[in-house]
């Protein structure tokens, strides 16, 4: 299990700027949109700020494919360090390293470009929400396998009921818990 990392406070921003868009995909569903957040650049800087200060210190960022990317290469400019995106295999040229995870109803792969994560690097994770965890689980083992230090998960929104967390063994920060 992973131990908490303090966060500012962004929870009425959060709340605020991310509506909940019930019964999508499919019934019984609470989706989160973050498209308002997005939209909204001062809204965004301060969630972007508040995740970088949550990182602790890093060399590197990953951000999981896809809003993972828009929100880790907030953080990774903001701490001035390098940014690598986590991409679905396949979309990637060259040679790669992957890890493949079990979903529920089936399982993904995914990527990195070889050499992107040196060994030794200090890593911090970034998506925007943390559900059942496993994709945030691969990416921490992904980072690992290529020599990285995993020395946090930082995520926009943690839908606490999906019990993410306990699959995690890094110290996660989630800005907003529901």
């Amino acid at each position: 299990m992973s131990a908490d990392v303090t966060v500012p406070d962004v929870t009425d921003l959060v709340d605020r700027t991310v509506p909940v868009v019930a019964d999508w995909p499919e019934p019984g569903v609470q989706f989160r949109d973050i498209s308002p957040l997005l939209a909204d650049p001062q809204a965004f800087a301060t969630v972007a700020d508040a995740m970088a200060q949550a990182t602790g210190e890093v060399d590197l960022v990953l951000g999981v494919e896809a809003r993972g990317f828009l929100f880790g290469l907030a953080v990774a400019e903001r701490l001035g360090v390098g940014f690598v995106p986590v991409r679905k295999a396949g979309k990637l040229p060259g040679s790669t390293e992957s890890v493949s995870y079990d979903l529920e109803y089936g399982s993904a792969t995914i990527e990195v470009p070889s050499g992107a994560v040196a060994p030794g690097q200090r890593v911090a994770v970034v998506d925007d929400v943390l559900a059942t965890g496993g994709t945030l689980a691969a990416t921490v083992e992904l980072a690992r396998r290529c020599g990285g230090e995993v020395v946090s998960a930082v995520v926009l929104i943690e839908i606490e009921a999906l019990g993410g967390r306990a699959v995690l063994d890094v110290p996660l920060a989630a800005l907003r818990t529901y």
